[in-house]
């Protein structure tokens, strides 16, 4: 064989070998938009942290990030903004982490058809309002929403939980309900006590975290849920105040509990207070989203993803989990593991496809209105006008007390 084929060939072979290495390693950047602090120590920082997740375990994966993008910290700038200067950074996926950012990532998608976005808990994917590059995802937070209503529920001595809420929309709305339905279901079929004389009551400071002097203050909020008589606080808000005026109060000598929101590690605020915390992992839905972009398969969906069953805390499988907190009493742990297990046997059986544990009639919204008759289960999504659903919660519940709108 001539020398010179014989060296084609050999520079053939090399060019084989290191062409997936080369590929592999190559830089891929991806877009984080926060609403608040990355360590906020709730929404914000689960988000950052998913972020990190998949620099951490998809090759050549580098995020850019920017963080309070709201009303108070950027008042001036604009997500399009933003997502231009992420675009001039390499970023060919941007993540917008709120549904505060749902109209603007709309137009931002519009503004950029060769970038992919994901809009987190918005639906224009589902209405068929988006754009091709445009996808929505959100977690099924309302599982771990009811067994942080059992757990209050199982804790509670005056038999009054209080809900520290954000704002008032479809998805505020249906995590207030499914903790007061855990709630309701635990202080009968677990304390033995009556459903009836359970008071749960909900008050919205404005948005998902203090802005001082246009949200109520929500260290006021919590501090006045335990002047009148609450002993447990449910936080919906996207920061600690709750867990850490509960932590104060408990200092003091009170028999007080708190239930933070988002972030695995929100307990560590108050440990000997804290029942658990509701969390969201981002990491493998990150990753598995950003590695169909660089595999050329990822198409446009609507996705509400639930947890893993087989382990609902396992870091790489499930999108939503509960920690159970110090702050149970050994009874009330082994009653949340009971209702737990009855939770994952209803989730698990394939005639409960498409409805939620508990969202079962009769259920009424707070003006009497029925959505589900005796028996009836409540369907998770439906289009809007069409039929009531778990997605689009019109109002509160029959039996919660606060504002609906």
């Amino acid at each position: 064989m001539p020398r010179k084929l014989s060296l084609l060939i050999l520079l053939m072979f090399i060019a084989v070998a290191i062409a997936p290495v080369a590929a592999q390693d190559e830089e891929f950047v991806f877009g984080m938009i926060l609403v608040g602090p990355r360590d906020d120590n709730g929404w914000s920082q689960a988000h950052f942290e998913g972020g990190q997740y998949v620099e951490e375990t998809v090759p050549g994966a580098k995020m850019v990030y920017f963080e309070k993008l709201n009303p108070a910290d950027a008042p001036e700038t604009t997500l399009l903004d933003v997502v231009t200067e992420m675009v001039d950074q390499g970023a060919t996926v941007i993540f917008t982490t709120s549904d505060e950012f749902e109209e603007d990532t709309a137009g931002a998608a519009a503004a950029f058809p060769d970038v992919t976005f994901i809009n987190v808990s918005g639906d224009d994917a589902y209405t068929g309002e988006a754009a091709p590059n445009l996808s929505n995802v959100m977690g099924e937070m309302e599982w771990a929403k009811m067994i942080a209503g059992c757990a209050a529920a199982l804790a509670t001595e005056t038999g009054s939980i209080s809900y520290l809420g954000p704002l008032i929309n479809f998805e505020t709305r249906r995590l207030v309900a499914s903790a007061y339905l855990g709630a309701r279901y635990c202080y009968e079929n677990y304390a033995g006590k009556d459903p009836a004389e359970l008071t749960f009551t909900v008050t919205w400071i404005g948005f998902w975290f203090n802005i001082p002097g246009v949200t109520l203050d929500p260290t006021e909020v919590t501090n006045d849920f335990f002047d009148n008589g609450a002993d447990v606080v449910i936080s919906g808000i996207d920061t600690t105040e709750g867990i850490v005026v509960a932590g104060q109060r408990a200092a003091e000598g009170q028999s007080v509990w708190a239930v933070p929101y988002d972030f695995a590690g929100a307990c560590e605020q108050a440990p000997e207070i804290c029942l658990g915390v509701p969390y969201f992992h981002w990491g493998p839905v990150y990753q598995n989203i950003v590695s169909e972009i660089q595999a050329g398969t990822w198409e446009q969906t609507w996705d509400w993803i639930g947890p893993d069953w087989m382990d609902i805390n396992n870091p790489d499988t499930s999108a939503v989990g509960f920690i159970e907190g110090t702050g149970l009493s050994e009874e009330d742990k082994t009653s949340l593991d009971a209702f737990i297990a009855e939770m994952t046997a209803y989730a698990t059986d394939e005639a409960n496809a498409d409805t939620f544990f508990l969202w079962e009639g009769p259920l009424s919204y707070q003006d009497g209105t029925e959505i589900a008759a005796e028996g009836e289960k409540l369907p998770a999504v439906a289009p809007l006008g069409e039929a009531p659903s778990v997605w689009y919660l019109e109002q509160l519940l029959d039996g919660i007390t606060g504002a609906s709108s």
